[in-house]
């Protein structure tokens, strides 16, 4: 009798492999596996013998090693190996089997791929899973979409899984918590709840498509703080003339704030990093074109599809688009302005924050800029101009991230809770960070809040923070430092809070050449100026 699985696996590289062996670790879990180079997962299984893979051959194998209801989960590359392999399983699967889409794949695929799995009864899931390699081993964070009944079913065998984070309290004031008795406070320690592993870091974020939605979105928020970061870092050591390693030992610190969060982690293991073969700081013989994979750019269009400004995701996306734009970057080597003399020259032929201008001086220097200087030319006066700016930076790249997602949802008909995924963003996932307590919780209070920077802890974070944002654009500006990400965020921040935007005149631009028409302040309806008739004014 041929032994059953409670899970299939499809793709064994190293993604799928570690998920697979993730579900194995789990108390009564069996896992078959399945790859279309079969030798690949044989070598897998034998690998990792303590997991008891069963290895299928074929996808016909592979449901024949599964109990029904069957449950197999596709961790190949987004496009058409994903449409193969769910070509190959609906072949030979049943109606009421489901699918689980774990890839990077575009959301409006998986609205289309699970309409064309309805057809055979079949039902498909898509689930954004973020946290790399490692995270799918030790346990990542999930964004489920799909039915809710596929989600009931599915929920036993992921949330296990699953990354876990610490539970915390909402934040409270200390001032409105009352002072227990000590009889209250022996009450309360007896009754207390034991210790638990953590929440699980996953959730059903809607149907169809809005599980790879908001793991695109996610990963859109991620080129931002990416940037913010990498931003914070030029204004440091171009700016302030702070050396790799101190700007490390200035980025750990950060990391025991506000700013905690896995990518300010990992930016200071980067900057404390020496290169074995020639003893210079790692960052500096690692060539500055950034590299980028399709969700970025995706979160960037289908923000200008809904309308919804996510100017500071944008810039991150374009400014890795600019770093890896090496015959444009070559020909601006001999333009003016301010260059910054702090940083070493890459050698890679690219324009560098370093090189001086082709006589050999440091170029040209706008009136009251001097190297090394942000603001006052106080050194830890800088280093907390910047991270009170990186702060303000990240708070706004988050909040346009979760508007996109709001937008989405509308549009999409998705029940999506904010507060939710921001819960599951805790723990496992690359964009974890401290203030996602704060984001839950604010959501968690408010759960129609029209905006993230309405709720009091991020408006008045805004508030404190905002001129440091705007002294380091400024700054940076002055020096020749590029700031896209903190340039644009500070935009958006003025663009939010003015109370009237120019954009009445790009209405009166567009309705004098295009008849677009306008809106008044002074009464409703939509109008019409006759420029070439005597400019008298229509109402439409």
């Amino acid at each position: 009798m041929k032994m059953a699985a409670d899970v299939g696996v499809i793709g064994t590289g190293v993604m799928g492999s570690n998920l697979a062996r993730n579900l194995a670790g789990q108390p009564g879990i069996r896992v078959a596996i399945y790859d279309r180079d079969v030798e690949r997962a044989r070598a897998v299984a034998a690998a990792h013998p303590e997991a008891e893979f069963l290895v299928a051959a074929s996808p016909a194998e592979l449901a024949s090693m599964l109990h029904g209801p069957r449950v197999a989960i596709l961790m190949v590359n987004a496009g058409p190996a994903t449409d193969s392999a769910i070509g190959d399983l609906t072949a030979v699967f049943e109606p009421g089997d489901i699918i689980v889409d774990g890839g990077n794949s575009l959301f409006t695929d998986t609205i289309d791929r699970g309409k064309q799995a309805e057809q055979s009864g079949v039902e498909f899931v898509g689930v954004g899973i973020s946290g790399g390699e490692v995270g799918a081993l030790t346990g990542p964070s999930m964004m489920v979409g799909g039915t809710e009944a596929a989600w009931r079913r599915l929920r036993p065998l992921l949330e296990p899984i699953a990354a876990k984070a610490e539970i915390t309290p909402p934040e409270t004031d200390p001032e409105e918590v009352p002072t227990p008795t000590p009889a209250e406070a022996l009450q309360t320690s007896s009754a207390r709840e034991p210790e638990t592993a953590g929440e699980p870091c996953i959730a059903h974020v809607g149907t169809d498509g809005a599980g790879h939605f908001v793991k695109m979105i996610h990963n859109g928020i991620e080129y931002a703080d990416m940037q913010l970061i990498a931003e914070a870092y030029a204004l440091l050591r171009d700016g302030a003339g702070l050396t790799p390693g101190e700007i490390a030992e200035v980025f750990a610190e950060w990391n025991e704030g506000e700013l905690e969060s896995y990518l300010v982690e990992v930016t200071a293991e980067v900057l404390a990093h020496t290169d074995p073969v020639t003893g210079k700081p790692f960052v500096d013989v690692v060539v500055d074109s950034a590299g980028a994979k399709g969700t970025g750019a995706w979160t960037v269009k289908t923000g200008l599809d809904l309308g919804a400004p996510i100017a500071t995701i944008a810039e991150a996306v374009f400014a890795r688009s600019l770093s890896a734009a090496t015959m444009l970057r070559e020909s601006g080597r001999t333009l003016d302005g301010p260059r910054p003399s702090a940083a070493p020259s890459t050698g890679s032929g690219h324009a560098s924050a370093g090189t001086g201008s082709d006589d050999g001086s440091a170029g040209s220097r706008s009136a009251g800029t001097s190297a090394g200087t942000i603001t006052a030319g106080d050194r830890a006066a800088d280093v907390e101009t910047v991270r009170q700016a990186l702060f303000a930076g990240k708070i706004l790249a988050y909040a346009q991230g979760l508007h996109e997602i709001a937008v989405g949802a509308r549009e999409f008909g998705w029940d999506t809770d904010l507060g939710e995924v921001a819960r599951i963003w805790r723990a496992g996932c690359i964009i974890r960070a401290r203030f996602l307590d704060r984001i839950a919780d604010a959501y968690a209070a408010q759960p129609q809040l029209s905006s993230l920077l309405s709720a009091p802890y991020f408006r008045d974070s805004l508030n404190d923070t905002q001129q440091s944002l705007r002294e380091v654009v400024v700054a940076a500006a002055e020096a020749g430092i590029p700031v896209p990400a903190l340039s644009s965020a500070l935009a958006y921040y003025d663009g939010i809070r003015a109370p009237r935007s120019s954009a009445a005149l790009v209405q009166g631009q567009r309705d004098f050449f295009g008849s677009h028409t306008y809106g008044r302040v002074d009464r409703p309806g939509t109008f019409h100026t006759l420029w070439s008739a005597g400019r008298s004014e229509v109402e439409l």
